[in-house]
């Protein structure tokens, strides 16, 4: 392998691994489909795709900034796609493994913020790598409205 697609085959592996991670933490149990949700919810099968385009796009994003960036910009790139990556898998753990919606609304904001801090540090080196974050902004934004729905309309949690 060429040294060119290490990063290429890192950045896969590295949205693979998130990738089931989050979905091993994602249960659509009774509990989950007894909840009542916004009517602007998606079906749970689009999920799925919707995910697996972001995950493609982050990944390729991880790729066009790894090549244009110098060592220091690098550096923290990694860095902050780790901790995405953390706060990404954290958010389907507090929703559905905890069944804690209101624990999860409170993390989707950092989470978000690690994406916009993602787009603002890759911007000088590619525009093109921080554009292609953006649906992920949009889509976790998205996901933290309706988790805030679910909050709402379902709260409080965590009592027996």
């Amino acid at each position: 392998m060429t040294r060119r697609w290490i990063p290429v085959a890192t950045a896969a592996a590295a949205a693979i691994v998130v990738a089931v991670l989050g979905a091993s933490a994602t249960d659509i149990s009774p509990w989950y489909v007894g909840l009542q949700k916004s009517p602007l919810t998606p079906p749970d099968w689009a999920f799925g795709p919707a995910w697996t385009l972001i995950y493609a796009l982050t990944a390729l994003s991880g790729v066009v900034a790894w090549h244009a960036a110098n060592r220091v910009v690098r550096r923290r790139m990694l860095v902050l796609f780790a901790v995405n990556a953390l706060l990404n898998v954290a958010w389907s753990e507090f929703f559905f493994m905890l069944r804690r919606p209101d624990w999860a609304l409170i993390e989707v904001v950092p989470f978000w913020l690690s994406i916009l801090l993602l787009i603002v540090l890759l911007r000088p080196a590619s525009g093109k790598a921080s554009w292609l974050l953006a649906p992920y902004l949009v889509w976790v934004a998205f996901a933290g409205w309706l988790n805030f729905e679910v909050v709402r309309l379902n709260g409080p949690f965590g009592q027996t």
